[in-house]
């Protein structure tokens, strides 16, 4: 069995497993009334979201974005949303491209296990964040993403080579930033910009960043996922509207729609992202509410 076959069949049982595993919560959370099914709204979301995610845009800025602006879930627990949510319509996502983009195996396979390993230790740290201090992080990953959407839309990123696989040092150097990577997933830094420059700089095709972006984070995300649900740190009823909506737009944009012109909706989606990143921001640098006096 080749490197990428064992691959696909491991993505094939965490899929399995990890839907599994959240259905029974889901189904815990439902007896216990604390499962508020998704709407339209949730659905419409996810139906966007991860359509743009196949094409290249990235869905994690634009989910908190919509979340922030109608209001769909509290801060705190946006970047639970985000991993908990996404995470199924991802495994489709990385079935795809792993089967489809022909990258190195070794390469792909220590890239992918590195961002999981960093994703189970940001996981672990940021469950344990105050809501001020999730707000600025998540400001600041926002901040990220609009400069990052900007470098693509100017052309700013590198050209790259024509590589599929890396070796030696530069091996090790995407296995070391790919682990900061799957870290700063779990804030809601999403992974797609950031390892398409990565990549790049290495002298591979930037196509390459595709498996090994898709692949990361459908390994990342039930790692990360499984912490934030046992923390109930992610909103049930939003993340159930990001998979169920989410799900059939993979497999629409990947197989029917396949490519857009998408710089104009980067423009649109910098304005989005930096108004909700200085709204984060905001709040997380406001006074705290004056305490309410205590009567006898």
């Amino acid at each position: 069995m080749t490197i990428r076959a064992a691959l696909l069949a491991a993505l094939g049982l965490v899929s399995v497993l990890f839907t599994a595993f959240w259905a029974r919560e889901l189904l815990r959370e439902r007896r216990e009334g604390a499962l508020k099914l998704p709407g339209p709204k949730e659905l419409a979301i996810g139906f966007v979201t991860d359509f743009f995610d196949t094409l290249g845009i990235g869905s994690f800025a634009v989910t908190t974005s919509a979340f922030r602006l109608f209001g769909v879930l509290a801060d705190d627990d946006i970047p639970g949303a985000l991993n908990v949510g996404h995470a199924i319509p991802t495994f489709a996502e990385a079935l795809i491209f792993i089967a489809i983009v022909k990258v190195d195996g070794k390469t792909l396979a220590l890239m992918i296990l590195a961002s999981v390993l960093g994703a189970w230790l940001g996981a672990g740290i940021v469950t344990g964040w105050s809501k001020r201090k999730i707000q600025a992080g998540m400001g600041v990953a926002l901040l990220c993403a609009a400069a990052f959407f900007l470098m693509s839309n100017l052309g700013w990123f590198p050209s790259g080579g024509d590589g599929m696989g890396l070796t030696g040092t530069y091996l090790w150097i995407g296995v070391a930033v790919n682990f900061v990577l799957g870290a700063l997933m779990t804030l809601g830094i999403g992974a797609y910009a950031p390892c398409m420059i990565l990549t790049s700089l290495l002298g591979m095709n930037p196509q390459a960043a595709f498996p090994i972006m898709m692949g990361s984070c459908a390994f990342l995300m039930p790692a990360a996922s499984i912490r934030f649900i046992k923390k109930r740190r992610y909103g049930p009823g939003p993340s159930l509207g990001l998979t169920l909506g989410g799900t059939p737009a993979v497999l629409i944009a990947a197989y029917i729609v396949k490519s857009l012109p998408l710089s104009t909706l980067r423009w649109l989606v910098i304005a989005v992202v930096l108004y909700t990143a200085a709204a984060m921001l905001r709040s997380a640098l406001s006074p705290a509410p004056a305490a309410q006096p205590v009567r006898a």
